[in-house]
């Protein structure tokens, strides 16, 4: 844990004026495999999670998870963001005792903000599920879960403080620990509280309490190892933290001023993405109630969307967060020093190597879309197959959407994402009608809206950052090459786990074989059609070593 705090006492060095272009691709890379390394682990424990509760228990837990999720983005989930943001700023003009304030008053906000959320959860629980989302069994995971609210807010906060510093170890570290405590209490409470309340009318709902309550133990962990982590480097920093700056020093209405104008867009932005969801889950609910199906039958379809097609699909999603995440206080530092260049080389190194993962993923997703949800849900229907097959899509454009939105967030557009993802969801919402009630489509049409509201958001980000910054993005080598690489990646892929399922009918051991395998040929391609330059490699995490590698084969 010292090493740790060490690592962002040398991020803070007031002397370090100059910021390379691509080395907040490495602490995103950091954020984004610590962020693969969660959804895994998300994916591990939901399999026995899925196994205990059934497609109807994880029903009311993501049902539960999609209101939790609501209240955290109106309350607190952009401080990390905000907190870092506006730390990052004051720390270009050595402004150290704005620095200090920013987080202490960024503490008392997260907590009377996620205090108040928590509350309004607790005591509206059972209003929300019944009126809004016609699934009343969902009330009590909520309830369950909603303190986790105020928990985040306080440990949003201290991991916005490290970001701002440009490490985002801290925050990585303890996402992994707020999930390993979160799969084994998750596991344990969901199995003894089926057992515990297996008599009353409704089992499956305790077991989803208990899943939420795995959700709070690990956000409590996460608080701990934060706490004692930020009070280390408070305590070895403690002169340099309480140097006086040659300014005058904010007033604290003028950081909570700046801290409202920079949480508002983002919060009205991630509040709108979010409702993409729940209100997919609200209008199935409605819709599909007036039409015949009861509550069970709803709510194991939508453990199927999203409690598999969803949760998978979102993994190589969390490296275009991380990455995000990591170039929000990186844009602000160049932007300050008014490097318009570097900003505008920031944004096409982190859209590139962004899509250089989301593409194969993407395909790999979809070619083998059967064989991956029968391994990690064995679920062999063609229905859970088909959504991924439909749906993988949806990896490429909320990645792009993503990135986006933090580019946007960065060069102070804030505004703009939410008018963008507002516009989407009016569209979504309409579509999404449009094949529930008109077409009948069922949780097809929850999967075609999900693609379709990501892809706007994209189209309309891309329009407004190329007018703002006159940047344009290459598009052969970011999106075509990677592509074309992707496709025969894929069908390779298909190809050699047919040969060898056909042999062995042994699906583990065919998708351990085709897998490394076509991530082999989808590397060679890349270098092979020149989709990175041996300029762009030495930027992008392991690119040195990339390079010196792909010239001793003569692929550069």
């Amino acid at each position: 844990m010292k090493t740790i705090a060490k690592k962002a006492d040398r991020q803070n060095h007031p002397d370090k004026k100059g910021t390379n272009s691509g080395g907040f691709l490495v602490q995103g890379s950091i954020l984004a495999m610590a962020g693969i390394i969660v959804r895994f682990i998300g994916l591990l424990y939901k399999i026995p999670m899925t196994t205990v509760l059934g497609d109807d228990g994880i029903g009311y837990y993501n049902t539960a998870y999609e209101i939790y999720n609501i209240g955290l983005i109106l309350s607190s989930y952009s401080l990390p963001l905000a907190i870092s943001k506006l730390i990052a700023a004051r720390r270009v003009h050595d402004r150290y005792e704005d620095v200090r304030h920013v987080f202490l008053n960024g503490l008392l906000f997260g907590m009377i903000a996620g205090g108040a959320m928590t509350l309004l959860l607790l005591f509206g629980a059972d209003w929300i599920t019944t009126h809004i989302f016609n699934s009343p069994s969902s009330a009590l995971p909520l309830k369950v879960m909603s303190p986790t609210i105020f928990v985040f807010s306080v440990m949003g906060v201290i991991r916005g403080y490290f970001q701002g510093h440009g490490n985002m170890v801290p925050t990585s570290v303890s996402q992994i620990i707020e999930q390993i405590v979160n799969a084994i209490v998750s596991i344990t409470a969901s199995y003894t509280f089926m057992i515990w309340f297996a008599s009353r009318e409704n089992p499956a709902s305790y077991g989803a309490a208990g899943g939420t309550l795995g959700t709070l133990s690990g956000a409590l962990a996460s608080l701990i190892f934060l706490a004692f982590l930020i009070s280390l480097y408070f305590k070895k920093n403690k002169s340099r933290l309480h140097r006086r700056q040659l300014d005058t020093p904010e007033t604290t209405a003028q950081i909570y001023k700046a801290l409202l104008l920079t949480l508002t867009p983002i919060i009205l932005s991630q509040f709108v993405y979010q409702l993409s969801g729940s209100t997919d889950n609200s209008m199935f609910g409605l819709i599909m109630g007036s039409k015949g199906l009861t509550e069970k039958e709803r709510l194991s379809l939508l453990g199927i969307y999203g409690g598999k097609y969803r949760l998978l699909s979102n993994v190589p999603v969390a490296i275009a967060s991380s990455l995000g995440t990591s170039m929000i206080p990186s844009i602000v530092h160049s932007r300050a020093q008014k490097l318009d260049d570097e900003v505008n080389d920031k944004i096409r190194l982190t859209i590139k190597f962004n899509m250089l993962i989301a593409i194969p993923c993407a395909v790999g997703l979809g070619v083998l879309a059967g064989p991956i949800m029968q391994l990690i849900f064995r679920d062999s229907r063609p229905l859970t197959a088909r959504l991924m097959e439909i749906g993988a899509p949806a990896v490429v454009f909320f990645s792009l959407s993503t990135v986006t939105n933090s580019v946007l967030q960065g060069i102070d557009l804030m505004r703009k994402s939410v008018t963008h993802s507002a516009i989407s969801l009016v569209i979504h919402i309409l579509l999404v009608y449009l094949m529930l009630d008109r077409l009948n489509l069922g949780v097809y049409g929850l999967v075609i809206g999900n693609v379709t509201f990501a892809l706007v958001v994209c189209i309309l980000n891309w329009h407004a950052i190329g007018k703002a910054q006159h940047y344009r993005q290459e598009i052969r080598t970011t999106f075509l090459l990677p592509l074309g690489a992707a496709l025969i990646m894929g069908i390779a892929a298909r190809g050699i786990y047919t040969v060898i399922h056909m042999a062995l009918s042994v699906n583990l051991i065919s998708l351990m074989i085709a897998v490394p395998i076509a991530m082999v040929i989808y590397a060679v391609l890349i270098l092979v059609f020149r989709a990175v330059t041996a300029e762009e490699l030495p930027d992008m995490p392991f690119g040195t070593r990339v390079l010196a590698l792909a010239r001793k084969l003569r692929l550069m």
